[in-house]
């Protein structure tokens, strides 16, 4: 059945009853058939209702989801001939970025992005998504040898942040950071990017400086966490609660509803009711179609108009309103 989260009750509800006349139920008996037929259709109707009025902080919680894709599944589905190129030929391997090169609509891609990991063993493999410099550096070599070989890069984003530990910052955490944000603005081949759950900070921003940036629908961008937002602002009024999460989150505006009216990004991806975890095909189904639109719109561009038109999309992010003095 999966994970619920506690706004879902409802919906494990009605599946713990599915899956009871299912387990009980006589094969060809027309009562359970028509009873499994009614669950069902509450459950979507049920989901609809739940997902049509999310909160941020809900929203927050989906883009966390303990069995949301990550990016090699979504690699997996959606690309074929995938091989995966390790290390940064500096220091080591940073297992928090995967990437590679495979084969997305007919085109050759490079496809690079954070990776969290799914059980204990892997999330501590992976750190939990939150790259070393290392990280950031093996994602910049595989970047320059896409541009070598005239190949587009597509990004997947999906950390709560770059790594904070007294080794990443002794080897160079905001510097690797900052190249990357500047070879990526200059960078002579197409680049699209995805926010496919948590979009945290430079850690996320280190991926996305591209020609192209889509959120799905239920994932977040913000230069903090909730958890973070709220532990500087309030804790010193005690512990923190719910409702403090919640109100950080409706204050940060980190929804991809609030990013692209802020228009920052280019467009929403939909997700399959319930949330992408929920259909692992039809949300690759979603990313692959965008992915080659784009692709389709970049690609003919010669490398100094998409250069050109990157940066006045980069001069030109997000709105604001000008006030007299």
């Amino acid at each position: 059945m999966g994970n619920y989260l506690d706004f879902e009750k409802p919906l494990e509800d009605i599946a713990l009853r599915i899956e009871e006349l299912r387990r009980l139920g006589e094969a060809g008996d027309e009562e359970t058939a028509a009873e499994l037929k009614r669950l069902e259709e509450d459950a979507r109707k049920t989901s609809m209702d739940i997902f049509s009025k999310l909160t941020r902080w809900q929203k927050t919680q989906i883009a966390r989801h303990p069995d949301r894709p990550h990016s090699l599944d979504y690699i997996r589905l959606i690309a074929e001939d995938f091989v995966e190129l390790h290390g940064d030929r500096a220091f080591s391997d940073d297992p928090a970025v995967v990437g590679g090169l495979g084969s997305v609509g007919g085109r050759t891609v490079m496809l690079i992005g954070h990776q969290k990991g799914r059980g204990v063993k892997k999330k501590i493999q992976r750190n939990f998504g939150q790259p070393h410099p290392e990280g950031y550096r093996k994602a910049l070599r595989l970047m320059r040898l896409a541009e070598q070989f005239k190949k587009p890069v597509v990004t997947f984003i999906d950390t709560p942040g770059a790594y904070p530990g007294i080794g990443a910052e002794e080897r160079g955490q905001a510097e690797a950071i900052a190249t990357n944000l500047m070879e990526m603005s200059r960078l002579r081949t197409p680049i699209v990017s995805v926010v496919i759950g948590e979009g945290g900070s430079g850690g996320a921003i280190a991926l996305g400086v591209a020609d192209r940036l889509f959120m799905l629908e239920h994932s977040i961008y913000s230069v903090i966490s909730p958890e973070g937002c709220a532990s500087i602002l309030w804790r010193k009024n005690g512990d923190l609660t719910q409702d403090d999460f919640s109100r950080a989150a409706d204050a940060l505006k980190l929804t991809a509803q609030d990013i692209k009216e802020f228009d920052i990004i280019d467009g929403i991806i939909p997700e399959p009711t319930g949330g992408a975890h929920r259909d692992y095909e039809g949300m690759a189904q979603g990313i692959r179609d965008t992915v080659n639109k784009a692709l389709d719109e970049l690609t003919p561009l010669d490398s100094d108009t998409l250069i050109n038109q990157r940066y006045e999309r980069l001069r030109h992010l997000g709105s604001f309103i000008e006030k007299g003095s």
